[in-house]
Protein backbone atom coordinates (compact mmCIF):
# COMPACT_ATOMS: atom_id res chain seq x y z
CA UNK A 1 0.00 0.00 0.00
CA UNK A 2 1.35 3.42 -0.99
CA UNK A 3 1.90 5.90 1.86
CA UNK A 4 0.29 9.30 1.41
CA UNK A 5 2.83 12.14 1.13
CA UNK A 6 2.86 14.47 4.11
CA UNK A 7 1.95 18.07 3.15
CA UNK A 8 3.83 20.75 5.11
CA UNK A 9 2.82 24.03 3.46
CA UNK A 10 0.00 25.62 1.53
CA UNK A 11 2.26 25.76 -1.54
CA UNK A 12 2.72 21.98 -1.33
CA UNK A 13 -1.02 21.48 -0.84
CA UNK A 14 -1.92 23.53 -3.91
CA UNK A 15 0.78 21.79 -5.99
CA UNK A 16 -0.70 18.42 -5.00
CA UNK A 17 -4.14 19.37 -6.37
CA UNK A 18 -5.32 18.86 -9.96
CA UNK A 19 -3.82 21.42 -12.34
CA UNK A 20 -7.23 22.79 -13.30
CA UNK A 21 -7.86 23.77 -9.65
CA UNK A 22 -4.47 25.19 -8.73
CA UNK A 23 -5.11 28.68 -10.12
CA UNK A 24 -8.41 28.97 -8.24
CA UNK A 25 -6.82 27.78 -4.99
CA UNK A 26 -4.03 30.35 -5.39
CA UNK A 27 -6.65 33.02 -6.03
CA UNK A 28 -8.56 31.99 -2.87
CA UNK A 29 -5.36 32.16 -0.85
CA UNK A 30 -4.68 35.70 -2.15
CA UNK A 31 -8.25 36.78 -1.32
CA UNK A 32 -7.86 35.53 2.25
CA UNK A 33 -4.45 37.19 2.72
CA UNK A 34 -5.74 40.47 1.27
CA UNK A 35 -8.59 40.46 3.80
CA UNK A 36 -6.25 39.86 6.75
CA UNK A 37 -2.52 40.03 5.98
CA UNK A 38 -1.73 39.44 9.66
CA UNK A 39 -2.84 35.80 9.45
CA UNK A 40 -0.33 32.99 9.81
CA UNK A 41 -0.50 30.13 7.32
CA UNK A 42 -0.21 26.48 8.26
CA UNK A 43 -1.56 23.04 7.42
CA UNK A 44 -4.08 21.78 9.97
CA UNK A 45 -6.26 18.69 9.58
CA UNK A 46 -4.55 18.26 6.19
CA UNK A 47 -5.96 21.55 4.91
CA UNK A 48 -4.60 25.04 4.26
CA UNK A 49 -5.39 26.97 7.43
CA UNK A 50 -5.15 30.64 8.32
CA UNK A 51 -4.56 31.37 11.99
CA UNK A 52 -4.75 34.32 14.40
CA UNK A 53 -5.38 33.55 18.07
CA UNK A 54 -7.02 30.37 16.77
CA UNK A 55 -8.03 29.01 13.38
CA UNK A 56 -9.73 31.68 11.26
CA UNK A 57 -10.54 29.69 8.11
CA UNK A 58 -9.56 26.51 6.24
CA UNK A 59 -10.09 25.39 2.67
CA UNK A 60 -9.90 22.10 0.82
CA UNK A 61 -10.19 21.10 -2.82
CA UNK A 62 -12.89 18.62 -3.76
CA UNK A 63 -13.97 17.14 -7.09
CA UNK A 64 -16.79 19.67 -7.70
CA UNK A 65 -16.14 22.42 -5.17
CA UNK A 66 -13.73 24.02 -2.76
CA UNK A 67 -14.81 23.57 0.83
CA UNK A 68 -14.44 26.77 2.83
CA UNK A 69 -14.50 25.89 6.53
CA UNK A 70 -15.39 28.97 8.53
CA UNK A 71 -17.65 27.76 11.35
CA UNK A 72 -21.37 27.55 11.98
CA UNK A 73 -21.63 30.98 13.59
CA UNK A 74 -20.15 32.56 10.46
CA UNK A 75 -22.36 30.60 8.06
CA UNK A 76 -25.38 31.66 10.13
CA UNK A 77 -24.25 35.31 10.09
CA UNK A 78 -23.82 35.31 6.28
CA UNK A 79 -27.02 33.34 5.59
CA UNK A 80 -28.39 35.89 3.08
CA UNK A 81 -25.13 36.21 1.16
CA UNK A 82 -24.80 32.41 1.04
CA UNK A 83 -28.28 31.53 -0.20
CA UNK A 84 -26.87 30.57 -3.64
CA UNK A 85 -24.29 28.21 -2.08
CA UNK A 86 -24.55 24.81 -0.45
CA UNK A 87 -23.67 25.07 3.23
CA UNK A 88 -23.53 22.55 6.05
CA UNK A 89 -22.31 22.72 9.65
CA UNK A 90 -20.00 25.70 9.18
CA UNK A 91 -18.85 24.78 5.67
CA UNK A 92 -19.48 26.61 2.41
CA UNK A 93 -19.15 24.84 -0.93
CA UNK A 94 -17.60 27.14 -3.54
CA UNK A 95 -18.39 25.45 -6.90
CA UNK A 96 -15.36 24.84 -9.10
CA UNK A 97 -17.27 26.08 -12.15
CA UNK A 98 -18.11 29.46 -10.62
CA UNK A 99 -15.94 32.54 -10.01
CA UNK A 100 -14.92 33.26 -6.44
CA UNK A 101 -16.82 36.09 -4.74
CA UNK A 102 -13.78 37.92 -3.36
CA UNK A 103 -15.77 40.53 -1.46
CA UNK A 104 -17.93 37.96 0.33
CA UNK A 105 -14.94 35.76 1.18
CA UNK A 106 -13.04 38.76 2.56
CA UNK A 107 -16.05 39.76 4.68
CA UNK A 108 -16.19 36.20 6.06
CA UNK A 109 -12.46 36.24 6.85
CA UNK A 110 -12.70 39.64 8.58
CA UNK A 111 -15.72 38.45 10.59
CA UNK A 112 -13.80 35.39 11.79
CA UNK A 113 -10.73 37.48 12.65
CA UNK A 114 -12.95 39.74 14.78
CA UNK A 115 -14.43 36.69 16.52
CA UNK A 116 -10.95 35.37 17.33
CA UNK A 117 -9.77 38.73 18.62
CA UNK A 118 -12.75 38.81 21.03
CA UNK A 119 -11.52 35.59 22.70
Amino acid sequence: MEEKKQIHSIDEYIASCPLELQHKLMELRKIIIKAAPELTEKISWGMPTFFLKGNVIHFAANKRHIGLYCGKRTVDRFELELQDYKTHNGTIQLPNDRALDAEMIQDIVRFNVALNLEK
